[in-house]
């Protein structure tokens, strides 16, 4: 699995630049947004809660999103930019496709287990903001297919549909990662003997040898 993200210049609702300070709020924010939908779930969440939890008034807070909606589909963006940017980062040293997997998956499994909400804020999407819900792993699929593409032209992977093949493998960890992360205690990582079987079946479908 690998992915890029782009570097977004950060703005107020009313399109003012941030600086570094309201950058800093801004994350600070975002991160207790995590938190709180995570625990709660998007209908039991408000503004409020979040603006506690991040440590500043809720007056603060629309200096920032319009409203708890914004927020939450500005968390997805941000959540599918931190696993892609993990995932593109951890694969970055490999030589090879197989070795690309190896590293990509373990990188999206050990975000996983450092932000469950990669799993319940987005599932809650499908719900609160179907938009955001497809733009999330369609963002995932584009630079797992340009990769799979080229790995069959070098002929490190068999040759067959790539935009098939990377919904297929991103299913795979999605699926994995909700069994051995998501449904065990909070903040454990893949087992390993569960990890290089995952690997192993990967390898096997793409024909890697």
């Amino acid at each position: 699995m690998s992915g890029r993200a782009p570097v977004r210049r950060l703005e107020a609702p009313d399109g003012r630049p941030l600086g570094a300070r309201g950058a800093r709020t801004r994350r600070r924010l975002l991160r207790a947004a995590e938190r709180v939908f995570t625990e709660v779930g998007y209908h039991d969440a408000s503004v409020t809660r979040i603006a506690e939890t991040a440590g500043v008034a809720p007056g603060t807070f629309y200096l920032y999103f319009p409203g708890k909606l914004q927020i939450f589909e500005e968390l997805i963006e941000d959540l599918n930019r931190r696993v892609r940017r993990a995932m593109a980062r951890a694969a970055a040293p490999a030589t090879s496709r197989a070795e690309a997997e190896r590293l990509g998956f373990r990188a999206f499994f050990r975000f996983t287990a450092e932000h469950p909400g990669l799993y319940r804020v987005i599932r809650q999407a499908e719900f609160v903001s179907p938009p955001s819900l497809q733009a999330h792993y369609q963002q995932i699929v584009r630079g797992y297919v340009d990769g799979l593409r080229r790995a069959a032209e070098r002929g490190e992977v068999v040759q067959g549909d790539p935009e098939v093949m990377a919904w297929a493998l991103m299913g795979i960890g999605e699926m994995v990662g909700m069994r051995w992360i998501l449904w065990r205690e909070a903040g454990q990582e893949m087992p390993e003997a569960v990890f290089e079987e995952v690997i192993r079946f990967v390898h096997r479908g793409l024909g890697i040898t």
